[in-house]
């Protein structure tokens, strides 16, 4: 392994070498999946006849935008859906989820979790934990109920259609993703196997089925919607957005639910008429293309990650030879110490900023401190490589994306030799 340009000591470029053999027939599998995918994608802007005309945006009310009417159409088919709305106007995944549960709840309605406890943000969107009087959906009288995962981390089936045959359920929502636990990341086929227990329990009143897909676009060949569900939600500063979108999300399914939620993002009556899309559309339709290339290179990132940690003596999970559901890879790092010299060494392999320093900070929305690794040319952007963690029990780092895999594996070799430093 060449060292010309950063130093790294002989146990880790030893260690590395070794984590590259180790993936060679997982780097095999992504590739199949990244071509398919993207001929999946390139079919889909061939079909919807993309011209330069569309690519450029709408001022005022933006009505007849037909780049934001192609984008939509072009999403929607990339992900198997009847309609979908894709757009900046969306300031974040949870808003785009935001938007999602409350266009498709009412006062009185039941919204049943499947995957146990959400991820930190939306916590307080629900109105968890006595979060109340912002707005929430506790606020406007929507009940919150959960079923856990097993003791394996799947969803527990039986525990799901008991609690759907004893309830009034609206609306089922699925975290595809682990957020900041350690359960495993649902597969496509597993989000399948729960919207069928579901239909089985109430096959002429199913609830609606809406899942968080955040960091699980384009790993997979098939998306949540091919195997039942309703409605996808997800975030372009990570997979979809190619690394090119610079804020915004998305949400794609049926087309009367889409609809609905069109008349929360903007308005009842006007829906996706109105809106001028500015100067985003060239923006959305190129890191779309980009996409399943870019996912791809984050998830060779991810497994050389495993594969290197382990060499070192860390608990990686996913392993390094594990099936993956989407971008991100945790490693058990034991000590705080560990994580926050995991994080300050990545950033130091970072496009932008590397010379920052990253320090634990109380971040809105999460109730612990976290540090964030983030040299992004978007802020915040978890396409790009990127970790982050709560300094909490079990003292795990959260590393995600990896704009192209040759610099992403520098980045991980500085973060591993900080660790290697720090003991």
């Amino acid at each position: 392994m060449a060292n010309d340009f950063f130093d790294f000591d002989s146990e880790l470029t030893g260690a590395a070498e070794d984590a590259l053999k180790r993936t060679e027939n997982a780097f095999k599998e992504i590739e199949s999946v990244t071509e398919y995918n993207q001929q999946k994608v390139l079919s889909a802007f061939i079909k919807n006849k993309v011209s330069e005309s569309h690519l450029w945006g709408t001022t005022g009310y933006g009505y007849g935008d037909a780049g934001r009417e192609i984008a939509d159409k072009i999403t929607a088919e990339c992900f198997g859906g009847e309609s979908a709305v894709i757009s900046y106007s969306f300031a974040c995944g949870t808003h785009a989820l935001d938007t999602a549960l409350f266009a498709l709840l009412r006062p009185g309605d039941n919204m049943l979790c499947i995957t146990g406890r959400p991820y930190d943000t939306i916590c307080p969107v629900i109105g968890m934990d006595g979060k109340t009087g912002q707005g929430s959906l506790a606020d406007y009288g929507i009940n919150y109920m959960q079923t856990d995962l097993d003791n394996e981390g799947h969803i527990d089936l039986e525990a799901v259609k008991k609690a759907v045959k004893e309830n009034s359920v609206k609306l089922i929502y699925i975290q595809r993703s682990r957020g900041y636990t350690l359960r495993p990341s649902l597969s496509t086929a597993d989000i399948g196997r729960a919207a069928q227990a579901v239909k089985s329990v109430k096959p002429e009143n199913t609830p609606i089925i809406m899942v968080d897909n955040c960091y699980g676009e384009f790993v997979e060949k098939t998306e949540p919607l091919s195997h039942g569900a309703d409605l996808i939600v997800g975030s372009l500063i990570k997979n979809p957005g190619g690394g090119v979108a610079k804020c915004g999300g998305y949400i794609a399914g049926k087309k009367d639910l889409v609809e609905l939620c069109t008349y929360r993002l903007t308005t009842p009556s006007l829906g996706r008429e109105v809106g001028a899309s500015l100067s985003s559309t060239r923006d959305i339709l190129m890191g779309l293309y980009h996409a399943p290339h870019v996912v791809g290179e984050s998830l060779k990132t991810a497994v050389f990650a495993a594969a290197l940690f382990e060499n070192l003596g860390f608990e990686a999970t996913p392993k390094a030879e594990e099936p993956r559901h989407d971008i991100i890879q945790a490693v058990k790092l034991k000590n705080s110490e560990n994580l926050i010299a995991f994080c300050q060494g990545l950033q130091k392999g970072s496009p932008v900023d590397s010379y920052v320093t990253p320090e634990p900070w109380d971040m809105p929305g999460y109730p612990c401190k976290v540090i964030m690794a983030a040299g992004a040319f978007t802020s915040g952007s978890s396409i790009e490589l990127s970790a982050d963690a709560p300094l909490r029990e079990p003292f795990a780092v959260w590393m995600q994306g990896g704009l192209n895999f040759h610099s992403g594996k520098v980045g991980v070799m500085l973060a591993a030799q900080g660790v290697i430093s720090h003991q």
